[in-house]
């Protein structure tokens, strides 16, 4: 089984930093923000390989996940041997690279994948939000085993003035894969899935429940993507596929709680990000917080 992880955005957000250096390599603590995606990515059982779809203009991405014998040589002489033990690891990822050279749409970006597909399911992970326990996909692959390898999405719920905002839902729900859950919006709640609807007005919005940015899809959705006309913004749409897809198959939803990932996709996010990395993690919670002075405690 494949994860696939869109990265060919040049990351305008980020300007001017981007210009040199694409955003999924910009750090959260010693890591850059495309390997926390890459290691969730191959938690679950079965996933064997992380395909990167990549823009021509990043080859720092590649390169990071290449192995470089003389500048770990070099560490490893300076006595350095942790520190190039962590640079080997990267390169032994299971990582390979496609190339999306236009900016067509997440629906676009999926597809030049296609080539790689085994015609196995496969993930989908957006790389501005990582899940630091890696968890989520394992429980989305818990669902779909569930339903006869059904498509599976996560989603979590929205305040009803913001769904506007986001692709939503259409749906029932049918149980939880938690036994504490108390509400169809709660987080574990798994819902039979009957339509998607992109940033509907509130009065017309047929759930709270958002898509969160994780996919765990059936390999009929790379065969309908392969003619997949233009949606929105001109762009190839995923969740016009994912649509389609309901006409021929069942898709569910696992409502998933949002704050148990972190959002990289802005600068202020990205520096929230950090914060809350270095805050939970022993090795550094002591020394941030030193090193924003007694005034910021």
């Amino acid at each position: 089984m494949k994860a696939i992880i869109p990265a060919a955005g040049l990351g305008t957000r980020f300007l001017p930093a981007t210009k040199s250096m694409p955003k999924e390599l910009l750090p959260v603590l010693e890591k850059p923000v495309i390997q926390y995606v890459v290691e969730e990515a191959l938690t679950p059982e079965g996933v064997d390989e992380c395909i990167i779809v990549n823009s021509h203009e990043k080859p720092q991405i590649e390169a990071y996940f290449s192995e470089d014998a003389a500048f770990e040589g070099m560490l490893r002489n300076r006595g350095k041997e942790a520190e190039a033990d962590l640079v080997h690891a990267a390169s032994e990822l299971p990582v390979s690279f496609v190339y999306q050279d236009e900016p067509l749409g997440l629906g676009h970006a999926v597809h030049c994948a296609a080539e790689k597909m085994d015609g196995d399911p496969f993930f989908v992970l957006l790389g501005d939000y990582f899940v630091p326990d890696c968890q989520m996909n394992v429980r989305m692959a818990e669902v779909s085993r569930a339903h006869n390898g059904a498509s599976v999405i996560a989603v979590a719920p929205v305040p009803p003035d913001q769904v506007s905002r986001y692709g939503i839902i259409a749906g029932e729900c049918i149980g939880s894969l938690n036994e504490d859950s108390t509400g169809e919006e709660s987080e574990g709640a798994v819902w039979r899935v009957s339509g998607l609807v992109e940033k509907p007005a509130p009065e017309e919005a047929p759930s709270h429940l958002f898509i969160v940015g994780r996919y765990l899809l059936s390999p009929r959705v790379m065969e309908l993507l392969a003619d997949q006309k233009p949606g929105a913004g001109n762009e190839i749409q995923l969740t016009d596929a994912m649509q389609r897809l309901l006409a021929e198959e069942e898709m569910y939803a696992l409502v998933v709680n949002p704050a148990e990932g972190c959002d990289t996709g802005t600068p202020a996010a990205w520096a929230a990000t950090n914060a809350r990395m270095a805050l939970t993690r022993s090795d550094t919670k002591e020394a941030f917080r030193e090193a924003l002075g007694p005034a910021s405690l």
